[in-house]
């Protein structure tokens, strides 16, 4: 046999197996595009020139090694169905005197074929979309649209190289199932786990502890910090909970439901019932991985949603003024020295200052104990999450800068919480208790602080010795690591954006001329890194819930090809003996409605009971805004749960076609 008959049967094999490759195929397209589309985008000089560039160069970078591992995985996966639906076919090949070397050429060509179309198709659509998402980046960050189409060679070679590896590898991944299998069992493998399984009590019970753990540790935690180092031991603890139940509940579900007989004694409930228990071993896990994508698709769009329609609320935490100066000098009179010469500047530049704001006062690190405030060094991990920064001002400074009028007696205090409150009536430090007088809802802000991971507390004290006392306190416990006192220096200007810029470049400049020593930040300069940061996690969520979604849609579709040419016999028999086309329709349903809709239903509760963990390390980001979140992902569902429900028409359309021929 020559190369020539190979390379035709392939081609002919790839024909009439069409209802299984071209959802294959079409997969790899978008997933070589999707590739091409980030690559070529990380070394688009266009974006270089746009406001957090390096930012968003360095995401999408990041974005294309997490494409790059998800496509290992997707196409590996999704190839297991094909090897599944092609073995009985190689195994009668081989039965007909066709030596596996032979089928080996035959599977060889066949993945050429694939490997061509697939990089050909998917670099042809991501050089088409390339230059939309480039358009797409420029609007969101509000930058001019440059003419021109730019083509990245870096960027096909690495596509090119990379997904041919993978191909590769997934040929001689099938050519191993081949080799290591004599021709009874290559016919025979598509019938496998027709054996009624057991129910898996212990692995139910095991799965229902680890979701348990996950939820637990999701619903528990409270201080944002805390959850930025338990989030992944959460998210594994839920995807091995999820498996287990899957694979041990399913079972044990559909047993229940064939005990009911009021149920199961009906004819479109009774052969789908039966079907299943008999299919459930080896679908189990094709369900469990529908509710991993589907939440993960969740989690990631809604919340890299949520920090691009918040970016103006969380920039605005950050930096509670057009301009900051936090001085780190030792003496008051050169601190306010240094702003008097900034107010000169202002003047010699012609910059209207609309508002401005100054306070004095002390921040250290302290750990959370009930009401009491520990100061130490000997701190471990298990105390990472009560860790609070302590900001402490005056009466007199607070009542100055918020225009209002408030009073304390002596041992009073008033507090801000800026994420995990602070509920106790009475607050303790060092030897010294103070009486919370009121909770307020608002603090002149110190974006410097906020930006630490840690809560903040801010705390206005009667006016007196009581900051230079709590300094004195702080620098025998800290010892090196103390902190000294500080001075704020905040103003808010309607010059536009580029004005600010150029002030700033001037300011800074002048202040280190000056010999004057702390740091100063500008909203306006600092914006774009926020906007680069923020749009790179939009597009890494949107560009990832894509792939998610292709890769759940592909799932489902197999899923049910699979089971539909697995119950293509029993409904002929179950036709000759009187069933109808309409009752067929009616158990077809039946079938696909009592477990489709699980992995939906499961992720929408991963999602309620995450949401309290994901808002905590959204607050990390700056993002306080609770309503937003919870709206977002309510959309995210809806919209996702009307794609699911298209998902299921169409593929239970497929299933009947396949068992009603």
């Amino acid at each position: 046999m020559n190369n020539r008959f190979f390379s035709k049967l392939a081609a002919s094999n790839i024909k009439k197996n069409g209802k299984a490759y071209i959802p294959y195929i079409l997969s790899c397209v978008m997933t070589v595009a999707l590739f091409y589309i980030v690559k070529s985008l990380s070394y688009n000089p266009g974006l270089k020139n746009m406001v957090g560039s390096s930012t968003m160069m360095t995401m999408m970078s990041m974005c294309s090694v997490i494409i790059a591992l998800l496509a290992i995985v997707f196409l590996f996966y999704t190839n297991s169905f094909l090897m599944k639906r092609r073995k009985k076919e190689f195994g009668i090949f081989n039965i007909l005197g066709m030596e596996k070397s032979h089928i080996a050429k035959t599977m060889a060509w066949e993945n050429f074929y694939v490997t061509l179309i697939s990089i050909v198709g998917g670099l042809v659509i991501g050089l088409a979309l390339d230059k939309a998402m480039f358009l797409l980046i420029a609007q969101v960050l509000n930058e001019e649209i440059t003419l021109g189409f730019f083509i990245s060679d870096k960027a096909i070679i690495s596509t090119v190289v990379m997904f041919c590896i993978i191909f590769l590898l997934i040929l001689l991944n099938s050519i191993r199932q081949i080799q290591t299998a004599n021709p009874i069992e290559l016919i025979t493998a598509g019938n496998a786990g027709e054996r009624e399984p057991k129910t898996k009590w212990v692995l139910a019970i095991f799965g229902l502890l680890s979701l348990g753990a996950g939820y637990y540790i999701a619903l528990t935690i409270e201080n944002p910090l805390t959850a930025l180092v338990y989030f992944f031991f959460a998210v594994i603890l839920v995807i091995i909970g999820t498996y287990m139940l899957f694979t041990a509940g399913s079972i044990a579900l559909l047993k229940i439901l064939r005990k009911n007989k009021k149920y199961y004694y009906k004819t479109k409930h009774f052969t789908s019932i039966s079907g299943m228990i008999y299919r459930m071993k080896q679908n189990a896990v094709g369900l469990a991985n529908i509710c991993i994508l589907s939440t993960a698709v969740l989690v990631m769009v809604s919340s890299t949603s949520s920090l691009m329609l918040g970016l103006q609320d969380v920039i605005a935490t950050r930096y509670p003024n057009d301009f900051v100066v936090y001085s780190n000098e030792t003496s008051e009179e050169r601190a306010y020295e240094s702003f008097d010469t900034i107010r000169e500047l202002q003047e010699e530049q012609n910059l209207n200052v609309t508002s401005e704001r100054e306070y004095r006062y002390l921040v250290f690190p302290a750990f959370i104990n009930g009401d009491t405030f520990e100061v130490t060094r000997d701190a471990n991990f298990s105390s990472l999450g009560n860790l609070n920064n302590l900001i402490f001002v005056s009466l007199s400074d607070y009542n100055r800068v918020m225009g209002t009028d408030k009073t304390l007696a002596e041992n009073e205090v008033l507090i801000y919480s800026d994420r995990l409150q602070f509920d106790s009536p009475t607050l303790k430090i060092f030897d010294r208790e103070y009486s919370v007088k009121e909770k307020i809802d608002e603090f002149i802000g110190n974006g410097l602080i906020v930006a630490v991971a840690a809560n903040t507390q801010f705390i206005v004290l009667p006016d007196g010795p009581d900051i230079d006392e709590l300094y004195a306190l702080q620098k025998e416990a800290l010892s090196d690591g103390a902190s000294e006192i500080q001075y704020y220096y905040g103003f808010n200007s309607d010059a536009d954006e580029e004005t600010q810029r150029v002030f700033y470049r001037t300011l800074l400049e002048d202040y280190v001329g000056h010999g004057y020593e702390g740091t100063i930040e500008s909203k306006a300069d600092s914006r774009s890194e926020f906007v680069g940061l923020y749009g790179g996690f939009f597009f890494i969520g949107i560009f990832l819930g894509v792939l998610f979604i292709m890769a759940t849609v592909l799932i489902i579709y197999y899923k049910q090809i699979s089971e539909g040419y697995d119950d293509k016999q029993r409904y002929e028999i179950m036709q000759k003996v009187g069933m109808t086309h309409q009752e067929i329709k009616n158990s077809i349903h039946s079938q696909v409605l009592t477990v489709f809709f699980l992995p939906l239903i499961v992720a929408g509760i991963h999602i309620a009971v995450a949401f309290p963990i994901i808002n905590k390390l959204l607050a990390l980001l700056n993002l306080l805004n609770v309503q937003l979140f919870l709206t977002c992902t309510v959309v995210c569902y809806v919209v996702f749960a009307v794609m699911y429900l298209l998902i299921y028409l169409l593929t239970a359309r497929t299933y009947y076609k396949i068992v009603s021929k």
